[in-house]
């Protein structure tokens, strides 16, 4: 690591020294990587620094290395940076502190609170009912604090898969109905009366769990914007359950999303027109996903009998 970006966590924890420990991850498609540093001589043990470094040549395993691509990359770091800084939540919807963000040329630095230390030290590739419900409780909070905020300076539509943003998997697509009927369902979800942020990448990956299971923090705000907040439920459920799971769960998970939503909304918000309007934009927004799916990865794992059967009923629904 450069010395100009340790003196920069150094200056900021006001530690006197730094060793850089292990990496976390490496950022997709090549584009940096998330690495844990120790710090001496401050009240903070660690940090978790976010080292964004743009690739000459991007590896990307879908194949999808265009212009395109690597220009909504580069948009969703400056969108993360600004929402680290400009953005803030409250313990029911946790995230990590941002402690300093700066660019430097074609690199850039984040560098966060290390949820470890703030006791959210659990990774989980694999979930039972009351962590999905304790991820549901998450994004519901986050939901209600958000409800008719506009998305200053974040992605005007978050997710990372928005049509707007993905024409070339669009192209791709084999599914010529759902292919026509596309923009007729991003539309719907767009103009949904009732918006807030979403997180838009809200998979079982990006939570962090104490250890009691019940409390959960979230991570990895580089497609977070403006929407509809079923786009973050049918994701988050695609993301920890099989197509059987979901038939058999989806129905009370939603009950208890709602339930969770009506005790944080502000009093003045009509409840239940934003109920109604959220339940029937569910299989639209599951639907908006899968359309995604089908052109980026036709064999993913996530394309199933539950997606099709939703996407059945969705077609169904445009048609009347």
């Amino acid at each position: 690591m450069k010395q100009e970006y340790q003196d920069l966590i150094l200056q900021t924890c006001g530690a006197s020294s730094l060793r850089v420990g292990a990496k976390i991850q490496t950022l997709w498609s090549g584009y940096g990587e998330i690495v844990r540093l120790h710090l001496e001589g401050c009240g903070r043990p660690s940090v978790v620094v976010k080292h964004v470094k743009f690739p000459e040549e991007a590896e990307h395993p879908g194949g999808w290395n265009t212009d395109r691509s690597h220009v909504r990359k580069v948009r969703s770091y400056q969108v993360e940076t600004h929402w680290y800084l400009y953005y803030s939540t409250n313990q029911s919807c946790r995230i990590p502190a941002c402690l300093a963000a700066r660019s430097y040329g074609d690199e850039m630095l984040i560098v966060l609170e290390d949820l470890d230390v703030a006791g959210y030290d659990l990774r989980r590739t694999c979930i039972k009912d009351k962590e999905i419900r304790a991820c549901l409780s998450w994004l519901a909070h986050f939901h209600a604090l958000f409800l008719g905020v506009a998305p200053d300076g974040l992605w005007p539509v978050g997710t990372y898969w928005h049509l707007e943003t993905r024409p070339d998997e669009l192209e791709a697509m084999d599914d010529a109905e759902l292919k026509a009927a596309a923009g007729d369902i991003d539309r719907l979800l767009n103009e949904c009366h009732f918006k807030t942020i979403v997180h838009g990448d809200a998979k079982l990956a990006n939570f962090c769990f104490s250890k009691s299971r019940l409390e959960v923090a979230a991570v990895d705000f580089q497609y977070v914007g403006g929407g509809c907040g079923m786009k973050d439920v049918v994701y988050f459920l695609g993301s920890c359950m099989d197509e059987r799971e979901c038939e058999k769960q989806v129905p009370g998970l939603l009950d208890h999303y709602f339930t969770e939503l009506k005790v944080f909304v502000k009093k003045d918000v009509n409840f239940n027109a934003l109920e109604k309007e959220w339940r029937e934009m569910f299989a639209f927004a599951w639907t908006d996903f899968h359309r995604f799916l089908l052109g980026w990865m036709p064999g993913h794992w996530k394309i199933n009998r539950y997606s099709e059967k939703l996407t059945k009923e969705v077609l169904h629904k445009l048609k009347q």
